[in-house]
Parts: C-alpha cells; structure tokens; sequence
C-alpha cells in the first residue's frame, strides 16, 4: 500500500476557512490523504474573535500554529507582520514537510506563505487566482501568488484566461467555480428564530447584512469611510443591521471600533460581531433584505442567496459583477441612494433568480481534493514560462 499524501491546508481568516471548510471534510476523510492543517492571521487573535476555536469545534485536528505578530493597525505593522508569518511559515512548513500546500485567495499572510513554499521547494496550489480587485493591494497579492503557485483552481472562465496570461500551464489551471458557493447545496443554515436568539435581535421588515472593510489603496484615513458608512446606515432607522468585523488590514481594527460604538448606540437594532461563523453568516445572508458593504461575499454567495447587494467603491472594483449587484461610491449620499435602490421590488425580483456567474458546480472541494491527490508532482516545481 502506497504511503498517504501529505497535503497542508492553509487558513488565516474566519471568511477563508469557511470557504475552505468543504475542501478540509473531503480531504480529512480521504484514506489515500493525510492532511496538515496550519493556522495562522487572525484566527489567533482575541482581537479578531480568535476564531481558531471555531475550528477546533468543528473536529479539525491541527498541525501546526503560527502566530501574525500584528502589534498595531497601520501599512508599518501589517508589512511588520507579513514578515513574522514567513518566519513562522517557513518553520513549520519545514517541519511537516507537505508534498503540496494549499492557499486560497490573495491575503498578504497568504504572500507570506507562497514566498515560503518558493524558498522551500514544495507546490503550491492556488484558488481563486485570476480576479482582480482593483482597489486593494489584494490585486498585486493575488497575481504574485499566481507566479509562485504550480497549481490552479479558478473560479470561472475569464479568471483561467488571466492566469494563462500570467505564463501558467493550460493543464495545470482547473475551473472549478467558487468554493464558497457549496453551502447552499450542502448545508442546513439557521432558522430565522435561532439567527434572532443567537444574535439577541428581531429581524424587521428592513433588515442589512453589513461588512465594510479597509480599501488598501486609498490614501485617506479609513475612519472617515467607516464613519460615512455608519451615517448611511442611520437613514434606516427602522432596519435591523448585523455588521460584521473588518478585517486585518491596515485601518480595520479602528473600523471596528466604531462598528462596536455604533452597535452600542442602537441596541436591540444594531448588533456587530467580529465573526458571525461561516453557517450563520451564510445564514443571515439568506434572512436580510440586502446586503451593504464592499466584502467579496456580497459578489460571490450573496446573489447565490437570493438577495441584492450594495457594492460601495473601488474594494471589488474588477470583479464579475452579478445582476443583483448595486455598485455605488464610498460617499453617503451615494451609499443611501444605492441601499434604497436594493431594497426597491424591482432589484429584489432580480436577485431572486440567483443568476451567479462563479458557479460551475455543486461540490467544486470534491473536484479539488481528487485533482490534488492524483496530480502527478514529478518536475512540477520547474515550471517554464508558458507563452500564449
């Protein structure tokens, strides 16, 4: 009997391990795979919901730990903290000696990451490679990750096109759809009445789903956008609103912060959470009325959940665009109009038909884990520029 394949997974933030969670059951309980999974980014920070407790919950065994020495919120300490996870990365990698890794996304921990796999001689296998947000250092991330992945697991056609353009193999880039889309054909989300218990809300007639996140190219103060945001919101003043956290970049923990303050303000109304979890997230977004923000969620699962999206700026500026999405800019007056727009019977009749263009299939983690566990290694590490 052959020895099984060690394959590392890994996860840095609560909305990457939900999408990656499908693709960890498949591989966990594959006989022929021995899975390594390492966790890193905010899953080990308080902060951030130290949401690694989720992940024990949920039975996953873990390999390895590596912390993110994030010491504060500006560009300094996330580059600072970049530099802790290669450090961190490339210990544990050379322990557990994987035969393939695997990244999703575009996460500057997840750069960290593949610079170690480089320097380490171990393949690495990229999903959702191809996008583009143009808003966001994620842009130049993403496309970095590209060049130092052998393998690749897009989400749609155009994004296949991209990587081939970045000098990739045709026969190494996999169409697979997006990975985040198999709950709505596996899981069983929560009730309405277990969202409001769980959240110690009601929802109303009105309700939003709400993630507004740092834009990492922009040069004012992130504050001010999140201050913005909250104004928008206050032109509802009959809505329940569910915000959840930003993330790590750079501005994110002091969003939170006035998430946090803005929740305390209107209880019973309002509710933030740094992390809802993957289900109720899901959950809640099949329950509201509209989802507000510039989370890529809002253009990934939030048209597969039937409700319309209000895309505020340049965050996911580039991305396949849904017909359920509002795109609008980052100032209040603009947000409000949009928010109005999505809640109109005109948008919600489109968002009802769930016309999604990364979906390619019900289980695309089933396709993964069978092509990462057959791929044939051999000289994959040498992989010579591919000319159109």
């Amino acid at each position: 009997m052959s020895a099984r394949r060690k394959i590392a997974v890994v996860t840095g933030t609560r909305a990457e391990y939900g999408l990656l969670s499908y693709l960890l059951k498949n591989l966990a309980a594959d006989p022929s795979i021995d899975l390594q999974l390492i966790v890193t980014g905010t899953h080990l920070m308080t902060g951030f919901g130290h949401t690694i407790d989720l992940i024990k919950a949920d039975g996953f065994d873990i390999a390895a730990e590596v912390p993110m020495d994030l010491q504060g919120d500006t560009d300094v300490d996330m580059a600072h903290a970049m530099a802790s996870v290669l450090s961190g990365m490339t210990n544990a990698l050379a322990k557990l000696r994987p035969e393939i890794v695997v990244v999703l996304g575009d996460r500057f921990e997840s750069l960290a990451l593949a610079q170690a796999c480089l320097c380490l001689k171990i393949p690495l296998a990229h999903i959702h490679g191809g996008e583009l947000t143009q808003g966001n250092i994620d842009e130049s991330i993403r496309h970095a990750i590209t060049k130092m992945a052998q393998i690749h697991f897009v989400a749609a056609h155009p994004f296949k096109q991209r990587v081939l353009q970045l000098g990739e193999n045709p026969h190494n880039v996999h169409v697979v759809g997006a990975v985040g889309l198999e709950a709505f054909f596996t899981e069983n989300f929560p009730t309405r009445e277990a969202l409001e218990k769980d959240l110690g809300i009601t929802f109303n007639d009105t309700s939003f789903m709400a993630t507004y996140h740092p834009v990492t190219l922009d040069k004012g103060d992130p504050t001010d956008k999140a201050r913005d945001f909250c104004a928008a919101l206050d032109q509802f003043p009959e809505a329940t609103i569910i915000i959840s956290g930003a993330n790590a970049d750079a501005g994110g923990q002091r969003m939170n912060k006035i998430y946090e303050d803005y929740a305390a303000m209107h209880p019973g109304r309002v509710v933030f959470r740094k992390s809802l979890g993957h289900l109720n997230y899901l959950g809640v977004l099949k329950t509201v009325t509209a989802v507000v923000g510039n989370s890529s969620s809002g253009l990934l699962e939030a048209p597969s959940a039937g409700v319309p999206t209000v895309n505020i700026g340049d965050r996911q500026k580039g991305r396949l665009s849904p017909m359920s999405v509002i795109h609008c800019a980052d100032d209040t007056a603009s947000i409000v109009g949009a928010m109005r727009q999505a809640l109109s019977s005109e948008a919600r009749a489109k968002a009802a038909k769930k016309e999604n263009p990364y979906f390619a299939s019900e289980h695309p983690s089933r396709a993964i884990a069978d092509i990462l566990k057959s791929v044939n290694l051999d000289g994959i590490i040498r992989k010579p520029f591919y000319d159109l």
